[in-house]
């Protein structure tokens, strides 16, 4: 029953998470900032009553330099960057695909730092996801220049603003899988406490919004200029924007609660899979419903970049294992 419930609150939080975000970034595509300091500033909220008991409860992690700080400092890095990569012409369909390519900076660092080995077929999951992630930044590039470029010096100054922000993507990429990395050092020194990790590393950050604070307050400013709208538990009207960052956070810490409860109950692959899955509708969503530009070329992109992903999951041995499990019960009775 967890498991269903995990799920349907991935699917749900997620999927909605994603439209809200993109209903926000459509009006205003620099609005980066505040939408992760509300993200922050919730769930350190929520982490604080419900994890903390309002301070009460002692840290399994001691908080010193070494531990949490470089963590939330690169998680604080991580999420100011994905969100605020938006303002570079980045269109949110390649913003989901660009992410979704963490497995190959994971792999990358994991055989520099850790000096892992892999199997084949993790190599050769790794070459489709890059070659897909490639294919589609490869036409988004060239749409890019078609779209932007009234003259030739402002189809080049879109370009070079539009590759600012993969460059950002790339950055983010390989910072967040650097921290995967450092994340797992320190639960195998002090055990694994998932719920407070996700606590400090909203919480401690908060402070560092203040070097963002003109920018937060401008966006504030121009989401209480936009269009009312009546709000049915108040009565009141609420500029729109406000709403759609309300719905935005509620949303995204459902998504991150269905995907705490699905590590928890389920494998790894079990858990691989719904997060795959979720991208994918997540995708179809923003190409259908706010009919983002995706050509032929992008579907191919896509499909390599699932397929180098559930190949990496190992999906087919599995279900190959499944399979064989069940025919040798059946030959049994």
């Amino acid at each position: 029953m967890n498991t269903v419930i995990a799920v349907t609150l991935v699917f749900v939080g997620c999927c909605s998470n994603v439209v809200f975000l993109e209903l926000l970034v459509r009006d205003f595509p620099g609005c980066g900032n505040i939408v992760t300091f509300a993200q922050f500033a919730f769930i350190a909220l929520e982490g604080f009553i419900f994890e903390t008991n309002f301070g009460r409860k002692k840290p399994a992690i001691p908080i010193r330099y070494h531990n949490y700080m470089i963590m939330v400092t690169m998680f604080f890095t991580v999420s100011v960057i994905n969100n605020y990569a938006l303002n570079f012409n980045i269109a949110m369909p390649l913003h989901m695909i660009f992410r979704s390519g963490s497995l190959i900076a994971n792999m990358i660092l994991g055989i520099i730092i850790l000096k892992k080995r892999y199997s084949a077929s993790k190599y050769l999951s790794i070459v489709l996801v890059s070659l897909g992630i490639f294919i589609c930044t490869f036409m988004s590039a060239k749409q890019v220049s078609v779209e932007k470029g009234a003259t030739e010096e402002e189809g080049v100054y879109a370009f070079l603003h539009w590759l600012l922000g993969i460059g950002m993507l790339t950055f983010a990429l390989l910072m967040s899988a650097r921290m995967g990395i450092f994340q797992e050092t320190l639960y195998k020194q002090y055990g694994k406490h998932s719920k407070e990790a996700l606590f400090y590393n909203h919480c401690l950050p908060l402070p560092g919004f203040l070097l963002l604070s003109t920018n937060i307050y401008n966006h504030a400013v121009l989401f209480s200029q936009s269009t009312p709208v009546e709000v049915p538990v108040i009565g009141q009207p609420v500029p729109i924007m406000w709403v759609y960052l309300l719905m935005n956070v509620i949303t995204q810490y459902v998504c991150i609660r269905g995907v705490f409860i699905l590590t928890t109950e389920c494998t790894s692959l079990t858990v691989t899979l719904v997060v795959t899955l979720r991208k994918f509708l997540s995708l179809i969503i923003s190409i259908l419903y706010f009919q983002n530009p995706f050509t032929p070329w992008h579907w191919v992109g896509t499909a390599v970049v699932f397929l180098g992903t559930l190949l990496y999951t190992e999906v087919w041995s599995s279900i190959r294992t499944a399979i064989k499990g069940e025919k040798l019960e059946k030959k049994a009775e």
